[in-house]
């Protein structure tokens, strides 16, 4: 039995993760063709090895135009599905759970590497395609405006997520999560900085959130009851006359009704020079407000890097989860190095056990060498 909460099981539904670590979704931006290759096998591999209780795929597209670059990640077809299948199975056979986000990248898609400066990529160029979004404008002046999805466009788009979910079944993830943050296709359709459709799907808050709930309602119903489902959303777009935490609340509410378990609560991402006041635990009391008013478990991220202040999170009631991004970059082995900070015992790799603080030289390595 663990001493700390976040070193302690949480269960939903009849998924029980071993701790209350998750490792974000992070794009890696080392595909091709949306293939997973070798490189996140050992990433999230290591994570596994590492302790975390959930590891959260990155955003994976449910079609090639839903990329943010080239290099992004896939689940449109079926060729797919043997490599994640492998990564799913060493996350399950070294304890941890396995997830996968499921994204459209809208108006930011088709774009450079981050390590190539990002930009966005011209359709007649090499790598670049035609994006979608809920209207005309782009992400940024002088980018080429993209292609307003019609109606039939939307269908398209819902039933590219019912099929992704229906491959994330065949490779046996253990959640999904709904990608509606950070400025990409579902987010642009909640906000009204980005919305100004005169449609069922644009204008009142009810339209705005249509898409969202569709989205949601589809996957629910393929994905099944019985597992969790999770949905990220930006809280807040940090820009006076944008999305903002009573809509997140009235949001979290409805999703809630559908059947959603989570809340993974991050913000800003929808327009260029927001001005966001990063600094530590920046997001929490989102969390915290989204938890406790529309009554739903949430997960806390951002600038959370000490296990002592994921456990204040997690002890106060703002979060039922941790989601670990950069930190989890930079320390593979969180988890582990948790448990020795706040006074807990875990488990390790055997391969490791000898590693462990307080393992005496002579007891683990005097016939090594």
């Amino acid at each position: 039995m663990a001493n700390s909460k976040l070193l302690s099981p949480y269960t939903i539904k009849d998924t029980v993760f071993r701790n209350r670590i998750v490792v974000s979704p992070m794009c890696q931006y080392s595909s091709a063709d949306g293939f997973a290759t070798d490189w996140h096998l050992v990433h999230l591999g290591s994570r596994a090895t590492g302790g975390a209780g959930l590891i959260m795929q990155e955003a994976t597209a449910v079609s090639p135009e839903g990329r943010i670059t080239y290099g992004d990640l896939g689940i449109w077809k079926e060729e797919h599905i043997p490599k994640l299948r492998q990564i799913v199975r060493f996350l399950h056979d070294h304890g941890a759970k396995a997830g996968i986000q499921l994204a459209h990248a809208g108006r930011k898609a088709s774009c450079k590497k981050p390590w190539n400066g990002g930009a966005q990529i011209p359709a007649e160029q090499e790598n670049g395609w035609t994006t979608v979004s809920v209207g005309r404008e782009p992400f940024r002046e002088g980018q080429e405006a993209p292609v307003a999805l019609d109606e039939a466009g939307i269908q398209r788009v819902i039933a590219d997520f019912v099929q992704a979910t229906r491959r994330a079944k065949a490779v046996g993830y253990d959640v999904v999560e709904v990608h509606a943050a950070h400025g990409y296709l579902l987010h642009q359709f909640l906000s009204p900085l980005t919305n100004r459709r005169t449609d069922a799907y644009g204008g009142s808050f009810e339209n705005r959130i249509r898409l969202v709930l569709e989205i949601t309602a589809a996957v629910k119903q393929e994905w099944g009851a019985g597992k969790p489902l999770f949905v990220r959303i930006s809280a807040t777009d940090w820009t006076d006359g944008g999305w903002n935490i009573e809509d997140s609340i009235q949001l979290a509410g409805r999703l809630k009704a559908l059947g959603v378990d989570l809340i993974d609560t991050s913000s800003g991402g929808n327009v260029p020079h927001a001005r966001i006041p990063a600094e530590p635990g920046y997001q929490t009391d989102f969390a915290d407000r989204i938890r406790n008013e529309a009554g739903i478990a949430t997960g806390a991220v951002g600038l959370i890097t000490s296990p002592q202040q994921a456990e204040d999170i997690l002890k106060t009631g703002k979060a039922d989860l941790i989601f670990l991004a950069r930190e989890s970059l930079r320390n593979p082995n969180f988890p582990l190095y948790a448990a020795f900070a706040l006074g807990d015992t875990v488990a390790w790799p055997q391969q490791y056990e000898r590693a462990q603080p307080g393992m005496h030289f002579y007891q683990a390595d005097a016939q090594e060498g």
